[in-house]
């Protein structure tokens, strides 16, 4: 089995969030042998953010590495433990909100459009918006 980075590439529509990670040094981590999930925004969902908003994050090395750290979470989270939990702590620190209802799940403002994508070090979870952290949204 692929390590999450392996995978994601192999999707073939997570080119932004990969371009993100590398910029920021997460790539090690992504595939380091520990347990992680991601919520995996879309090249889409990155395409939604507001027109400049990734060129300036590209720019802004310590606020990409808090988004980017914002959507892992330490730990193999899937589909069956999102029903029973109502948040998450990330790798950046703050928490997610979890919200399941009739099989659906949202993380913050962002619906999950696929779930329990496994990988050898973890699960990806696909979402359609990224997510920013309180003190990055709040600037």
């Amino acid at each position: 089995m692929a390590d999450l980075v392996e995978t994601a590439i192999a999707a073939g529509n997570f080119n932004t969030l990969i371009k993100a990670a590398k910029a920021v040094d997460f790539i090690e981590t992504l595939k380091s042998p520990g347990s992680f999930t991601l919520f995996a925004p879309t090249d889409e969902a990155f395409a939604n953010l507001p027109e400049g908003t990734l060129d300036l994050l590209l720019q802004d090395i310590p606020k990409l590495r808090k988004i980017v750290a914002y959507h892992i979470v330490s730990g193999d989270v899937r589909s069956d433990d999102l029903i029973q939990i109502n948040e998450a702590e990330t790798l950046e620190g703050s928490i997610v909100a979890i919200e399941s209802a009739n099989g659906k799940f949202n993380v913050n403002n962002a619906n999950v459009l696929k779930t329990d994508i496994l990988t050898d070090n973890g699960v990806i979870h696909i979402i359609d918006a990224v997510l920013m952290p309180a003190m990055v949204a709040g600037k």
